[in-house]
This record gives C-alpha cells, sequence and structure tokens, in this order.
C-alpha cells in the first residue's frame, strides 16, 4: 500500500510499505481521507515530544472497513467509520474508568508499531472505531477527531449557557473549539488570531467577535473593550510565548482558561493575577470516548458548522504540499485533508 511519511524533519515522502495485519479483536480500514494535524507539524518540524520521525503520520481519518479480526463484532466489511486514535492499557484506574486519555501506557498511531492514519489502510482495535452515520461524508469523519479535541476542551472548561468565551488561535483547532463552546451555549464568542483569513473563517462558523492581535502590545484590553467586560473562559489554542499570561488577563474573577495548545518551552505567568482572583488554568489532553460520541453527534445533527474549516483537499501524491502549506500558513490554508482513492 501507499503510506505517507515524515521521514526527516521537513520531508514528507509517499512510500510502499506493506498493508498491516490485524489481529484478534481488530479492523482494517481502506481510508478514503485523512487529516493533517496541528501535531503532525510538529512531528513535521521534529518538534513533537513523543513522535518521531522516520514514521507514517497521521491520525485523523474516515473510511471503509475491509476485513475484520476473530472476536469482532460490532462491525463488518462496508461500514463506514472513523477512529478514536488512542488505546490504554485497559488495565489502570484511568482505563477503566474511561479515561484512557491519562493511561501512563497510552498508545497513538505513529508509536509504538502503530502505523498512522496517512495511508491506504489502517488497522485499530474495535475498541476505538466508530460507524459513521450515513449522512456523515467522509470529510466529517476526517473532522470526528479534531472536533472531539474542542468538545473535551469545552468539558474541562465547563462552559455553560450565556458565557463569555475567549479562543486564542483560530488555527483548525481553535475554530473546532468555538464551534463546540457556541454548541454548548456560550453567547460572546471572541477568536484571536494574526491571520485574518483565519478571522474570517471564525465569523463564518460563529464568532461575534475576531480581533487580529498582531503587532498589538495591549490586546487584551482591547478584547475586553470589544465585549465591555471581562471572559468567564478561555480556550488557549496556540503555544505562544505568554500566551497564559495573555489568558488571566482577560479572565473575570473565578474565571478559568483551558490550555488545549502543544507547547514548548516554559511559560510564566502572574501567580498574583491567579491567586487573589481564584482563577483557574485546566490542562487539557485528547479526549475521551465520550467526547467522541458527543462529536459525531453533533456533526450528525447538523447543528454545528465546521466543514468551512476545511481549506484545501489533495491527493495523498501531493502530501508534502499540504503539510507546507500548513506550516507556512499559505494559500489561506486551515484543516487540509488529504485523500485516498
Amino acid at each position: 500500500m501507499k503510506a505517507v511519511y515524515v521521514e526527516d524533519a521537513y520531508k514528507v515522502v509517499v512510500k510502499d510499505v506493506d498493508i498491516p495485519e490485524i489481529g484478534t479483536g481488530e479492523v482494517l480500514i481502506q481510508v478514503k481521507a485523512a487529516g493533517i494535524c496541528g501535531s503532525d507539524i510538529h512531528t513535521y518540524k521534529g518538534l513533537h515530544l513523543f513522535r518521531k520521525p522516520p514514521v507514517i503520520i497521521g491520525h485523523e481519518l474516515s473510511g471503509e472497513v475491509v476485513k475484520v479480526g476473530k472476536d469482532v463484532t460490532s462491525f463488518k466489511p462496508g461500514d463506514r467509520v472513523t477512529v478514536e486514535p488512542q488505546v490504554g492499557c485497559g488495565k489502570c484506574d484511568y482505563c477503566l474508568t474511561g479515561r484512557t486519555n491519562y493511561c501512563a501506557e497510552r498508545g497513538a498511531p505513529g508509536l509504538k508499531g502503530w502505523y498512522g492514519s496517512m495511508a491506504e489502510y489502517f488497522a485499530a482495535p474495535e475498541t476505538c472505531v466508530f460507524k459513521l452515520p450515513d449522512h456523515l461524508d467522509h470529510e466529517l469523519g476526517v473532522l470526528v477527531e479534531p472536533f472531539a479535541v474542542g468538545v473535551h476542551a469545552v468539558r474541562k472548561a465547563g462552559i455553560e449557557i450565556g458565557d463569555k468565551v475567549a479562543i486564542l488561535g483560530a488555527g483548525p483547532i481553535g475554530l473546532l473549539a468555538m464551534t463546540a463552546a457556541k454548541a454548548a451555549g456560550a453567547t460572546t464568542l471572541m477568536v484571536t488570531d494574526v491571520m485574518d483569513y483565519a478571522l474570517e473563517s471564525a465569523k463564518e462558523m460563529g464568532a461575534t467577535h475576531t480581533l487580529n492581535i498582531h503587532g498589538k502590545d495591549h490586546w487584551t484590553e482591547d478584547a475586553k473593550a470589544d465585549i465591555a467586560g471581562e471572559f468567564d473562559k478561555v480556550l488557549i489554542a496556540a503555544g505562544v510565548p505568554g500566551i497564559v499570561d495573555d489568558a488571566l488577563s482577560l479572565l473575570r474573577k473565578g474565571g478559568r482558561c483551558v490550555t488545549i495548545a502543544m507547547f514548548h518551552g516554559t511559560q510564566t505567568f502572574d501567580i498574583v493575577n491567579l491567586q487573589q482572583t481564584e482563577k483557574e488554568i485546566v490542562g487539557c489532553m485528547t479526549y475521551t470516548r465520550e467526547d467522541t460520541i458527543s462529536a459525531i453527534d453533533l456533526l450528525s445533527s447538523g447543528a454545528v458548522n465546521v466543514k468551512s474549516v476545511i481549506s484545501h483537499r489533495l491527493p495523498y501524491e501531493e502530501a508534502a504540499e499540504g503539510f507546507r502549506l500548513v506550516d507556512k500558513k499559505e494559500d489561506s490554508s486551515l484543516k487540509v485533508i488529504v485523500t485516498f482513492k
């Protein structure tokens, strides 16, 4: 089969590899479409904390089941599916209470011999495969995983009806998190970024306010002035220096910020502002099965506008160009989908 490799930093190639063998309890999926995630770009740059080149890249996908292993009971060939791309040990307290994302033995595509999803075929345990409703196309199927990230972040934030929410960063995860916040009942949605085209997409997807912060030293004051107040919740979807302190500056007393972005290095913030106003900083790691189910339900309902986050659709032979576009933020790129025949 053909597979997209990040062979070295900034080097993406297509290679022929063997179709993965499936074992007991596993499903083989013919991939129809796969997404390029921001964390894939960290691998592409050689910066990812644990997924290092050379590796078959990708963890967002949609496709059709072509083969099932022994003891698989929930799927059959022809089923349209997506995958929650993480597995735990199945034995620890976290796994037993539905928090696989906390498991110390957590595995993901591109690790421990598990091929990434940007290939013609992808193998996965039955336990992390999900059927797609017939009316949900493969492009929306690809968005289930990143949308589940947003759903999880909204749950961690405790967003409620009427909340004023700021989303810092208008990349695909920030935009999908904003959409999840809107679905949860937030009525004020401020999105910040340094790219006008990304902010335009935010407006299309339901943002009530946007702010280009490029070159602005006091943009947090501008953001609060725009809504004539402070924010109840802040979702951090850009891992840039100083962003946690910025988030705290936006919050009302007792407000909460959630860190979604992948960070590198140390973040500093004003501990006095945190302590004396009882604000909260909450970590956020991937999702749970409950989040994935909620993401599918929301997408299936048609109640959320997410498809405009897809900016490019490229055949797998042009995957290298897709990575370059996302990395350089060229040609108004947001979510780039790689397709397979």
